[in-house]
């Protein structure tokens, strides 16, 4: 941006003003330089500048220089050429030290020196005699000239965020400073000749060591804002009503036990701060004080609050958050001007109904008291929020009328009421600490001094934790002998996932077997007699498991018990194999559909009619269907003869039950590849799994005994066939497949037709 004036019509024209901010330079240009003898003002901040070329100081008339936020290492001895510059700033360099020529600059009136790595201030500084802004904030600086009083035409001195602890006296000569900045130093004591700057306004001393303020400052009859937060002040000087034209008095985070009775002589006094300090009560005199606006005090130790307070009709923000309140008096319905009331985490049980004569009042906070219910004054108002609770969805609620049981008003309730009782000590250093209420300073400053979290006159106590005794006690760990408490829970190690696999295994067998079975398996494998071996009360040590005398006990009952019931198991199959004669297996692997049978039937004679002799439950068996079926059930009394073992009739009514639940497993049918099962598949009868169409199909006693003559007939005669003769005995018949059934259930069933022999 230029700005240029033409001197006359042709000629060359002359630059007055150049910005370069934020370029990404990381050079002077050199155009700048054919403007020498006309640019006042040249912006050069915010780049990547690190040098000055000579030839730049040759702008002898340029009146402000902006180089802040640059890469700036050093200043030259030949800044002084700048004899008409009226504003410097090199804020937010690498800076050094500021060359002693400075003083050169007769004319400068505004310097920012903040930011920069300076130590201390050149001897030439002082002769700076225009200077009246002076910032040098953020440096380190521990000292200050003696003669810095020399300044004298300083109206606002900045030397925020340095190491300074000591004023020099010449500062009282400021007579001009209006704007007086000392925050985060390391001050521990305000001379008296604070109070000799007349003229000044502003005085920050936040974050400070002070202890004491001197009576002294109360002369500074112009000052309107005082800040002397987050120090250690424990009183303030008893006469400040000199202070006539204060309006802000900031005194948070100190140790202040009560304020001065002159408080009230500030008449022009706005905005109080006094949160986070140590008042037990509030001077009545601060109604005197009518034009307060802003009345802050959080986390202090008030039991209750003057009634005098009705007098700050002006007032429109009151925080009495943190503090042991039960109350507040009725004079609180005279702030008319109130909007926002907060009495968040005190003991209040109960709201005063003239509070509804604060028409201007918005948003009311009662989160974390003992409130029963709200005034019904309440509703006269035109709240926007209304807090009872810290985790409340919406900043309004639906409140349902009430009476109180006591007076019998009519008030107002909701589902967040009545309050819960806070809890004691949440006002305590240790709960705001908990509630992160401390700043990183605080916590410091608490740590290197050596003050503890914790005193006497504190709800709670670390110390206390001792005397606590906990409600669970583990096995294995001593306790106190005098600690005769008994307890319900009783620590034990959890065993490894792998070990209670293989017990369970060892216990119950795999899922895939009944508890008959795991128990034969158990009584072949030799592991039965040594189980309860396995759960001595030695080994349940070894693996972690500690249980008293009476819990072994009822463990090795229960062992024994599913010993016995496997036992119990055994015999009753061993039984029911007795009483149910077995079924033999039925090869299907070779057989086709009926209608390939059907047709077949047709093309070949049948067997001869003395090829039948008697009924099929009378039939010898084969010999090694016999010998398989003494194998697989050698208790069974009929499974080595060729007669079945029969189930009469007369005890079919008692065994119908029996006879259901081995119905699904009556007939099984062998697939060619399947082969036999193991002992413990022939122990109980069930279904296996095959490709064929028949695997669903089921032979029963309903099954058509012609039908089943006529397959007979025709695969006996492929077979002939197939192998070129046949040999038929009409002494038995031969092994046709057919299962085997009980002679009283095969009376009824007629014999199947006779056929010609094979000649």
């Amino acid at each position: 941006m230029f700005k240029c004036i033409p001197l006359f019509k042709g000629c060359n024209r002359q630059v007055e003003y150049v910005d370069k901010r934020h370029c990404s330079l990381s050079n002077v240009p050199e155009d700048i330089m054919r403007y020498a003898r006309s640019l006042e003002e040249l912006l050069l901040d915010a780049n990547h500048l690190r040098d000055l070329p000579n030839n730049f100081f040759r702008l002898n008339r340029l009146r402000k220089l902006g180089l802040s936020d640059n890469e700036i290492q050093r200043l030259s001895p030949e800044i002084q050429n700048f004899e008409s510059l009226v504003e410097l700033d090199v804020s937010r360099n690498d800076i050094s030290d500021i060359p002693e020529n400075i003083k050169g600059l007769q004319a400068l009136q505004v310097a920012d020196f903040s930011s920069n790595p300076i130590s201390e201030l050149p001897a030439g500084f002082v002769l700076l005699k225009s200077l009246s802004v002076l910032s040098l904030n953020d440096m380190s600086l521990s000292i200050l000239p003696d003669d810095f009083g020399l300044l004298e035409n300083l109206t606002s001195l900045e030397l925020r965020e340095n190491l300074i602890k000591d004023l020099p006296e010449s500062l009282a000569k400021l007579k001009k400073l209006e704007r007086l900045d000392l925050g985060d130093n390391e001050i521990d004591y305000l001379p008296p000749h604070i109070g000799d700057l007349p003229a000044l306004e502003e005085l920050w001393l936040d974050h400070n060591a002070l202890t004491r303020l001197p009576d002294e400052i109360a002369r500074l009859q112009a000052l309107a804002c005082l800040d002397v937060s987050e120090n250690k002040l424990e009183t303030l000087p008893a006469d400040i009503s000199g202070l006539t034209n204060l309006t802000d008095l900031h005194l948070s985070q100190n140790l202040l036990e009560n304020l001065p009775d002159s408080l009230g002589s500030l008449t022009k006094l706005t905005i109080l701060k006094c949160d986070q300090n140590r008042l037990v009560s509030l001077n009545p005199s601060i109604g005197s004080c009518a034009n307060m606006q802003e009345l802050v005090i959080t986390e202090n130790f008030l039991t209750e609050v003057p009634t005098s307070i009705g007098s700050l009709t002006k007032l429109t923000n009151l925080n009495l958050d943190r503090n042991r309140l039960e109350f507040l008096p009725t004079e609180i319905g005279n702030l008319v001007n109130l909007g926002v009331l907060s009495l968040r985490e005190n003991r209040v049980v109960e709201l005063p109904s003239d509070i509804g004569n604060c028409r201007e009042l918005h948003v009311l906070d009662v989160c974390g008291n003992r409130l029963n219910h709200l005034p019904f004054s309440l509703t006269s108002l035109n709240l926007k929020a209304l807090w009872l609770s810290e985790n409340q969805a919406k900043p309004m609620l639906a409140f349902q009328t009430d009476y109180d049981e006591q007076t019998g008003d009519q008030v107002l309730t909701c589902f967040l009421l009545p309050q819960l009782e806070g809890e004691e000590g949440r006002d305590s250093p240790g709960a705001r600490l908990v509630r992160g209420q401390f700043t990183a300073e605080e916590i410091y400053r608490r740590d290197s001094n050596g003050e503890g979290w914790w005193n006497k006159d504190e709800a709670w106590d670390p110390a206390q934790m001792d005397a606590r005794q906990s409600m669970i006690k583990f096995a294995g760990i001593e306790m106190d002998e005098q600690d005769d408490r008994e307890t319900n829970f009783v620590r034990q190690k959890t065993p490894h996932p792998k070990e209670l696999k293989a017990k369970a295994h060892k216990l119950f067998g795999s899922p895939q077997k009944t508890g008959g079975e795991v128990i034969e398996d158990m009584q072949q494998n030799g592991e039965a007699e040594h189980l309860l071996k396995e759960v001595e009360p030695d080994q349940m040590e070894d693996e972690g498991i500690h249980q008293d005398e009476e819990d072994e006990i009822a463990y090795k009952e229960r062992i024994r018990n599913e010993l016995n019931r496997g036992l119990q198991e055994k015999r009753t199959s061993v039984e029911l194999s007795s009483a149910v004669p077995q079924t033999e297996i039925l090869d299907v692997t070779a057989a086709k559909n009926r209608a390939e049978l059907a047709r077949q039937s047709q093309e070949y004679p049948r067997v001869e009619e003395n090829s039948w002799q008697g009924s099929l439950a009378d039939r010898q068996l084969p010999a090694s269907l016999a010998a398989r079926r003494q194998n697989s059930n050698p208790s069974d009394p009929g499974a080595g003869s060729g007669t079945s073992a029969c189930v009469s009739r007369d005890s079919e009514d008692e065994d119908v039950e029996v006879e259901g639940e081995l119905e699904e497993g009556g007939v099984r049918f062998d697939v060619e590849g399947g082969g036999d099962g193991d002992g413990e598949d022939r122990q109980r009868l069930h279904r296996r799994d095959t490709p064929h169409h028949l695997k669903n199909k089921r032979i029963n006693q309903q099954v058509d005994k012609d039908k089943v003559a006529n397959i007979i007939a025709q695969a006996l005669q492929r077979k002939g066939i197939d192998g070129g003769e046949m040999k038929p005995t009409s002494a038995s018949p031969p092994d046709l497949g057919i299962p085997s059934r009980p002679t009283s259930m095969a009376d009824n069933v007629p014999l199947p037709p006779r056929t010609q022999n094979i000649s």
